[in-house]
């Protein structure tokens, strides 16, 4: 994957697809390893990501996303398949809101 992932996407809602890369992308910018190199399907915690780095990526996130989530997200979801399905869910939930007068 040798695309350049924006920090910020001006869409409202996001799809699981367009987080995971956007994950991939600075994921393997702060651990420092390829992009090809991270398996989606594999547990953060085996790519040594430390609770610092999970409250970095957390915050970095919310500049995409446009709405902040926990960092616990990263343990509770602890793949980034799983990890991009539920900010996906959040996303989607949070613009179907805005649009609700």
């Amino acid at each position: 994957m040798s695309q350049f992932i924006p920090d910020s996407i001006t869409q409202q809602s996001h799809t699981a697809e367009e987080i995971q890369a956007w994950l991939v992308f600075h994921l393997s910018e702060l651990l420092r390893v390829k992009p090809d190199e991270i398996d989606v399907t594999e547990p953060l915690e085996s790519y040594g990501l430390d609770s610092s780095q999970g409250m970095l990526l957390a915050v970095k996130a919310k500049n995409l996303l446009g709405f902040e989530f926990s960092p616990l997200l990263v343990w509770h979801y602890p793949t980034i398949e799983l990890l991009s399905q539920r900010l996906a869910e959040e996303s989607q939930a949070l613009e179907s809101e805005t649009f609700e007068i």
